[in-house]
This record gives C-alpha cells, sequence and structure tokens, in this order.
C-alpha cells in the first residue's frame, strides 16, 4: 500500500487589492530516431498549424503564437511555485531526466524532452535532447530515469492510469515523477464569478467537448490516487491558488495573475478553435480583463517516489514468497539473514 501525505491544500483566502489599476500588464539538439514524414508534416486548420504526428491526439495548435503562450504558462507557473521548477525533494545534479512539455533542468547529466511536433528549439544545451514520440503508445526510448516532470497536457490523454504505469515502468528504482496541472475548475472566493460569465461558459464548453473525445481537461484531482494505485510511495500532493487577472492584493499572486490573464488573451482562439468555434471570443476576453471578478483556478502538483528495490522486498515479503513458490525457486533471504517468510 503507497504511503501517502495529507493534502497540502492552501488555506489563505487569496486577497483582494482594493486598488482595480494595476501596472501590470496595462546548439544543435540530437534526437533517439530520425523524423519520419508525418512528424515534418503539419496541418494547417482554423488559420493554425496543428501537428501532423499522430493526426488529432492534441487538439491545440502548435504554431509559434501558441508556443509563445505556452511560455507565458511557464512563467506563471514558475512565479506561482516562488521561482521553483520542481518540488520533489530530489536534486538533478548528475541525474536522468525526462520532462514531458517543458524546459530547463540545466544540472542534470541528461535531459529528455518529449513532443507530438519537432518545434524546439535550434539551439539547446549539451545535456538535452529531443524525441519526437506520443506518450500514450510504448515509448520508443526506454530508459531508467531519476526524475519523470510533467505539466500542463490536459486534454491531451486518454489512459491516464496508463499513462503513470508507463512512467513508474521508466523510473530506476528511488526515481520521482512530479505532475503540476490546474484543475481547469474556475472559482471564486468571495461570489463576484457568475454562471453566465463568459469564461465559465468557455470552460465548460471546454469540458463538454474535450469529454466527448475522450480526453478528460481536468485529470489533476485524480492525479494522488493514479500514482498511489501505479504503485508509487511518498506520494503528496499541493494545491496553489492561481489568480485570473491583476485583482490579487499580494505582490506576486498579482504578477501570477497577469500571466494567467495573458493565456486566455493569447489562447481563446487556439482553445476553441478546433474544439468548437462560436463561442464569442471577444466575450470571454472582455471577462478576464475584468478585476471586479476575482476568478482563479487551483494548480495541483503531485510528487510521488517509486520505490526502491530494498524497500520493496522488505515491505511485500509475501509477494516475493508468492512469486519463488510459483517458479519454483527459493525465497531470498532478509538482508539479516533469514528468509523472507
Amino acid at each position: 500500500m503507497a504511503e501517502t501525505t495529507p493534502l497540502q491544500q492552501d488555506p489563505v483566502k487569496v486577497e483582494a487589492d482594493d486598488e482595480t489599476g494595476s501596472s501590470l500588464g496595462d546548439d544543435a539538439s540530437t534526437t533517439s530516431t530520425s523524423l519520419n514524414s508525418s512528424a515534418l508534416e503539419y496541418e494547417y486548420r482554423h488559420s493554425r498549424r496543428y501537428h501532423g504526428y499522430r493526426s488529432g491526439t492534441y487538439s491545440f495548435p502548435n504554431n509559434a503564437q501558441e508556443q509563445d503562450r505556452l511560455d507565458i504558462v511557464h512563467h506563471g507557473f514558475f512565479r506561482l511555485f516562488n521561482d521553483k521548477l520542481l518540488l520533489a525533494p530530489i536534486d538533478l545534479a548528475g541525474k536522468r531526466v525526462l520532462d514531458i512539455g517543458t524546459d530547463q533542468f540545466p544540472e542534470a547529466e541528461l535531459i529528455t524532452g518529449n513532443d507530438l511536433s519537432p518545434i524546439q528549439p535550434s539551439w539547446t544545451p549539451p545535456n538535452v535532447k529531443f524525441i519526437v514520440d506520443d506518450v500514450e503508445q510504448d515509448w520508443v526510448e526506454p530508459h531508467s530515469y531519476d526524475y519523470i516532470h510533467y505539466r500542463y497536457i490536459a486534454g491531451s490523454i486518454i489512459n491516464w492510469p496508463r499513462l503513470f504505469k508507463q512512467i513508474y515502468d521508466n523510473l530506476s528504482p528511488g526515481g520521482w515523477v512530479e505532475f503540476q496541472e490546474s484543475d481547469n475548475i474556475l472559482v471564486s472566493e468571495d461570489g463576484t464569478l457568475k454562471p453566465d460569465n463568459a469564461v465559465v461558459k468557455m470552460m465548460n464548453g471546454l469540458m463538454d467537448a474535450c469529454d466527448k473525445i475522450g480526453r478528460n481537461i481536468s485529470p489533476a484531482p485524480s492525479f494522488k490516487k493514479w500514482a498511489e494505485d501505479a504503485g508509487f510511495d511518498n506520494v503528496t500532493q499541493q494545491t496553489f491558488k492561481l489568480p485570473v487577472g491583476t485583482w490579487a492584493k499580494d505582490q506576486r499572486l498579482k504578477e501570477c495573475g497577469l500571466y494567467a490573464r495573458q493565456n486566455f488573451l493569447e489562447g481563446v482562439q487556439g482553445f476553441t478553435a478546433q474544439l468548437f468555434k462560436d463561442l464569442l471570443n471577444a466575450g470571454v476576453r472582455a471577462a478576464v480583463r475584468d478585476n471586479k471578478v476575482h476568478a482563479l483556478f487551483n494548480v495541483v502538483v503531485v510528487t510521488a517516489q517509486k520505490p526502491d528495490a530494498h524497500d520493496w522486498l522488505v515491505a511485500k515479503p509475501s509477494c516475493v514468497l508468492e512469486c519463488c513458490l510459483a517458479m519454483h525457486r527459493e525465497a531470498p533471504k532478509h538482508p539479516g539473514g533469514d528468509r523472507v517468510e
């Protein structure tokens, strides 16, 4: 049974700033396999570019405008986590890292970046390489990684439990995984967010559209359970409040809210073009600029550790004995000298 720590929910209500006006916001890489033609080809719809490899598995664009938006998301998360890239208790110096959807682990021995499209920078640090692959398929480059990092790919995965199991199988014993994702459920703590708000309508529409194609846009509340079910130990969950807009009084949260608002302003067309076309994009843009509405998301971070081989042997001796009996082999001895019973 995986050991877990209690949910760490941010208990502090986000205080609104009384002043509604704000000064804020107003190296060649390598690949493990050669790229086939489908990876290099793109599809063009709704005046945006989409990936060609595994067409349709990701419902959002991948052009330069979208890459800029994802950079905005990265900076927003970085500030939300007090300028930390990761929260798992691991020193990455000399470690092997698989990065699903993000970047920037300069001290690691090797960073492997995974994406559906070859859209990465031309020049990268010498410890970085990129592969074009679909994480939901059998991984083309199975490795024993020390740390696997995932962020912000809700709405793109069909079988989350299988992905957790693949991550578990590709971690070294004692290795860590970290998931960072918004729950994508817009709320307010003071009742200023109404059901008829255009952003609420858009998020509800996205939820319905993604559910219809089997790609849940709000998987974060289930991350902890899926990690436990996959066999991870030391599973922790932390929740951070992310304002949308510059209404928060706290200066860091105000900055985070600026990034979150800009994410909507830059992304509304990309969010909706593929999944549904006619959702009053102008109304969404007007709604996220309204600082009288104190909307926020909860951002969930789950970290979990794969047990090392010795811990697994000690913690689950009966399983080891059963396996050995099934194979007509002698059960291994405990490090103390006695046979495991």
